[in-house]
């Protein structure tokens, strides 16, 4: 959880630099990370940089994308959802600090989340991994 705002700020400007040290790039960053693109810029062009900056990021901390490791798509995508989701049921005036801080708490901050949309198998799939695929379990609502 976050205590100011500022900390928020200062994540987001490690990850676009790239200088974010990996143990700090864990879920909550994640979603946070999401969540302030998602606040700033439509969403098409948030999830591109979403996406983007994620692979960026990974490159820059040698972390390559293999069959058990690395960047997801299945799973950015899903999260971009949510977090579009999380945002429109929230209302407009919601400061930054406690849209991330109620985020984070939120179901979608639990990790397995995912597994409310998609078996394992699929999920852990290279096809998943590499590719949007649809939910098996459920379909988004």
């Amino acid at each position: 959880m976050f205590t100011c705002e500022s900390e928020i700020w200062s994540l987001v400007r490690e990850f676009q630099a790239c200088t974010l040290p990996r143990p700090k790039w864990n879920h909550a960053a994640h979603l946070t990370v999401a969540l302030w693109y998602l606040s700033n810029q439509p969403q098409a062009t948030a999830t591109e940089s979403i996406r983007h900056g994620i692979q960026r990021y990974n490159d820059a901390c040698g972390v390559a994308m293999t069959k058990s490791g690395g960047y997801h798509e299945t799973i950015t995508l899903l999260y971009i959802w949510a977090v579009a989701k999380y945002l429109r049921e929230s209302p407009a005036d919601i400061p930054l600090l406690e849209l991330a801080n109620g985020l984070i708490g939120s179901r979608y901050g639990e990790k397995g989340f995912p597994l409310e949309y998609y078996s394992r198998d699929l999920l852990m799939s290279w096809e998943a991994r590499s590719n949007w695929v649809e939910p098996d379990l459920r379909p988004l609502d």
